[in-house]
């Protein structure tokens, strides 16, 4: 469970890549009628998803960010690059599982390919050589083989410290958990270590896409474009888009 908190620590900073997201863009000048229109979703708890939106901010604000910002001032850009590499390299086995569940068997043979090439050739991850030979690295978790699957994504829900979810990915993140290295790390101090490092490396790298974030209820936001980029992700980029 502690790399479930370290999974989500992230998602405390998600308003700002949310922003980047294909599917998800945003204009300083929207009304509130247009913040209503787009935000969309199912979302009987926005009472209490408020209070928790609320308490995440608080906590990424005082907490997380400024390690963040520290960490990008001590590190050259080079280093925090691999650092980043080699935790998304760790990340290829979620990628795989989840690929072979979806009957993605081509995706899943990338996956692999990209683990071998940037374990070996990258150096343990390092640097990304499988991205330079023109293997693309997927990103799937099991909320979205759940959806490919049919399940339903059910209401909108914000999670105390794990961030923005639904009622369907929200359980979702027990078995990405289990398909991660983290469990399988022995001793305690290196998966603390790890732990620490992912969430730091990971706040960092979404620090350049703060400016992004548009006007407006930044709920409704953050809301809209988590939903839309579920539905872009769970339908492997064909979805319509109203708006």
């Amino acid at each position: 469970m502690r790399s479930l908190i370290k999974m989500g620590m992230a998602g405390l900073a998600l308003a700002a890549s949310l922003a980047c997201l294909p599917v998800a863009l945003a204009d300083e000048d929207w009304t509130e009628d247009d913040w209503a229109v787009q935000a969309g979703g199912d979302d009987p708890w926005e009472g209490w998803n408020r209070k928790v939106f609320a308490f995440n901010e608080v906590l990424d604000r005082w907490a997380l960010r400024p390690v963040a910002v520290g960490y990008q001032k001590i590190t050259h850009r080079q280093i925090r690059r691999g650092v980043r590499n080699v935790f998304n390299n760790l990340g290829e086995g979620k990628n795989l599982v989840n690929n072979l569940l979806q009957a993605k068997f081509h995706d899943a043979g990338v996956d692999t390919a990209r683990f071998m090439f940037n374990t070996s050739f990258g150096v343990l991850g390092v640097f990304d050589v499988a991205t330079k030979m023109g293997l693309q690295r997927n990103d799937e978790d099991f909320g979205q083989t759940l959806g490919k699957w049919g399940v339903p994504s059910g209401p909108y829900l914000m999670l105390p410290l794990l961030g923005p979810s639904t009622l369907r990915d929200a359980p979702a993140l027990v078995p990405d958990y289990y398909s991660t290295v983290y469990p399988y790390v022995r001793h305690d101090r290196p998966r603390y270590g790890l732990t620490v490092l992912d969430t730091v490396s990971w706040r960092e790298s979404l620090l350049a896409t703060e400016a992004l974030m548009g006007g407006g209820d930044k709920y409704r936001f953050i809301r809209s474009a988590w939903l839309q980029s579920r539905e872009y992700w769970v339908r492997d980029g064909v979805v319509e888009d109203d708006f």
